[in-house]
Order: C-alpha cells, then structure tokens, then sequence
C-alpha cells in the first residue's frame, strides 16, 4: 500500500490486515511493550482545517514510535501566500518519510500524492475521513459488533465524509449497513454502489425502523465545517433524527452508540446516550491513536 487516500479503492484484505495489525499494537502498548520502528522517521502533518484527535492521535503515535510529527499549517506557510500544493508536496518530500494532511477537497489531497514521492495520508477531506473509519471498525471487532450478521445503523447525514467512509469500511468487513436520513439527503450514491458489493446496503428515511435490531448506532454532527450557511435548513431536516434513549431502545439490547466527535448534546445526539453506559465514543476516540499507528507503520516501516 503506497497510500492511505480512501477506503474507496482499498482492498478488503488490506482494511482487514490494518484491523488486526491495530488491534495488535493496542495489545503490545496496553501490556507496556516498547515499539520505536519509526526511529529517525518524520511525519509530516498539512493542516488546512482544526483538529483535535487526528492532531493528538498521529503526533502521540509518531512519538511512542519512536518517530517525529510537525505540524505544518496553511495560515504560517507559504501556501497562504500562493505557493502551490505541487510545490509543497515536492519540498515536503525531501524533508520528511510521509505526509498526513487534513483538507477541504479531495482533489488537493490527489494534487498532493501526485507531486509527492512518500506516502500520503487522508487525515480528512470533503470526500472521505477514512482514519476516523479504520479506528470505528477497530472498536466495532473489540467488541465483537464488526462481521457477518451484525448490522450498523448510521442516522443523519448520510452524505458526508464519515458516512461514506464508514459505510463502506463496514461493509468490507461484512457488516450490513443501514443509512437513516431525511429524504431530501441522500447518500451518495457511487459509495453506496461501492459498498453494495460486499454486502447489504440499506437507505432509510424511518429513524425507529432503521435502527430496528441493530448491532450498532452512529451518529454525527449535522453541521459539517464549511457548511455553515446551511445550519439554518440542516437542523430543520435533521431535527427528527436525534439519536433519544427511545431511539437506541429500538436497536438490539446490547447495541452499542458510536459518535466521531466532536458532539453537539440536544442536536445528534441526547446526552444520556452519548454519556450512557451504551456509548464508546471516547474508546472510538482513543482507538484513533492505534488505528493510526498500525498505518504509520504499514506505510513507513521498513521504508528507506
């Protein structure tokens, strides 16, 4: 794997091979096992948009690899002045062993990896988070709710990064998905096709009958960043889509909540439920540090 820009375009095996490899390290790093691989390697990290986990979990992970992570931002570098992604992309190659960066669009991230000659992570775009995925079927196989049998039922906006991510990484590992949103709020409709080809694929305007019987219940904010000017009709729509302790009531006795962070209390989600017994988003959140370790390793051990 020369890239890590999607899970559109991964091989179920390698998705599966990063999972256990993940689950792996967790183990080692749980048992105080020391692991400095990434000695001597650099990471950098491209930051067009804020972050919190996808900050913290690579440059902790680069750190306990025995590796280093700069931060690297648009607004103090020269590309606030013009300079082009091309160019950033060639420098940055000669600097450092890989490249994380977290965007707007997609298309800068597939300008980036054709300029670069290391390897380039998707640390987010408009597109895809696969990171944030990796770490949610990473929870979802602790838990034993990742599989053949087990469905996921992702309510809201069904047509964002996260969802498209997800839903495709779950189905790869044989999970049905079910996606619940307003109708006016599709999914999209090539990650559905996509994810359609290994396994059930289901899009729901019913909030009680998607959620109906499920393994697991995700949710995410209804306001991306950068869709600000929509905020007014997006709660509006989304309004009747708020995950209630009625709502997780309908899945499966056992289901468990998953939420990417950060969460809006009273809008996606109700605060009982994301601060119930119900909820691992902060094992999600956590998990973000060891799914991106096994892929700071897959893409740069051994690597000269």
């Amino acid at each position: 794997m020369k890239n890590y820009l999607g899970i559109k375009g991964m091989k179920k095996e390698e998705l599966a091979r990063l999972v256990e490899s993940a689950a792996k390290i967790k183990a080692e790093y749980k048992a105080g096992a020391k692991n400095a691989s990434l000695a001597n390697k650099t990471l950098v990290m491209l930051f067009e948009k804020p972050s919190t986990r996808t900050r913290l979990s690579f440059e902790a992970g680069m750190t306990q690899l025995g590796g280093h992570a700069i931060y690297f931002d648009f607004i103090t570098s020269q590309i606030s002045r013009g300079e082009t992604i091309s160019d950033t992309a060639n420098v940055m190659s000669g600097y450092a062993d890989a490249i994380m960066a977290r965007l707007f669009k997609h298309a800068d991230l597939l300008e980036l990896s054709r300029h670069s000659s290391i390897p380039v992570i998707n640390g987010l775009t408009d597109l895809e988070h696969p990171c944030q995925a990796l770490a949610d079927v990473l929870t979802m196989h602790e838990l034993g709710k990742l599989g053949k049998g087990k469905t996921i039922a992702y309510v809201g906006d069904a047509a964002n990064n996260i969802a498209n991510s997800l839903m495709l990484a779950c189905a790869m590992m044989g999970s049905s998905v079910r996606l619940v949103c307003p109708a006016g709020f599709p999914p999209n409709n090539e990650f559905v096709a996509e994810a359609s080809k290994h396994s059930k694929v289901a899009v729901e305007t019913d909030l009680s009958g998607g959620v109906a019987g499920a393994d697991v219940v995700y949710t995410d904010v209804w306001v991306s960043m950068g869709m600000e000017e929509q905020q007014s009709e997006r709660l509006k729509a989304f309004g009747p889509y708020q995950v209630t302790s009625q709502v997780m009531a309908k899945a499966k006795k056992d289901a468990i909540f998953m939420h990417d962070l950060p969460a809006h209390r009273g809008l996606e989600v109700a605060a009982d439920v994301i601060d119930g017994k119900q909820s691992v988003v902060f094992r999600q959140a956590e998990n973000r540090l060891h799914a991106q370790k096994a892929l700071l390793l897959e893409l740069m051990a051994g690597k000269k």
